[in-house]
């Protein structure tokens, strides 16, 4: 049985697994768990940083430290990034008939389908941003 940082390796595996596999499918889901395991060890790593260490108690004379995901381009990036692999899987397994997505149920619907593709990068990156970024101000305060 593994112990020590081999169980800790294995058990964030065994959970990047169970929501890659939940999410994309169990015929899918295998080559997205390393890019699943990257993006929640990023965000986890980074956000705990900023919760555990008050950085703003530490003054540089240029600039500050913070978590990596208290920077907005941070958060924009890994959503980008994200919406990429995300268009990217589907073209690669759908082909062009990925975009028929788009007019179903009806092609009434095509312009909110479209916007909606635009706005929910911008709506995760905000989110992950602002929830950081009042972590860390709630610490500042508190310490």
């Amino acid at each position: 049985a593994p112990s020590g940082v081999r169980n800790f390796q294995e058990m964030i595996l065994g959970f990047t697994s169970d929501i890659a596999k939940n999410n994309i499918g169990e015929s899918f889901y295998r080559p997205w768990v390393p890019f699943v395991t990257t993006i929640f060890l990023f965000i986890f790593v980074s956000n705990w940083s900023g919760a555990i260490v008050p950085w703003k108690l530490l003054e540089l004379p240029a600039g500050e430290l913070a978590a990596p995901t208290n920077n907005i381009n941070t958060t924009v990036a890994l959503s980008l990034l994200t919406s990429v692999a995300y268009f990217g899987g589907g073209l690669f397994h759908k082909g062009l008939g990925y975009f028929a997505r788009y007019v179903k149920p009806t092609p009434i619907l095509l312009p909110i389908n479209i916007l909606e593709d635009f706005t929910k990068p911008l709506s995760l990156s905000f989110r992950l941003f602002g929830n950081v970024l009042a972590d860390e101000l709630t610490v500042a305060v508190l310490t």
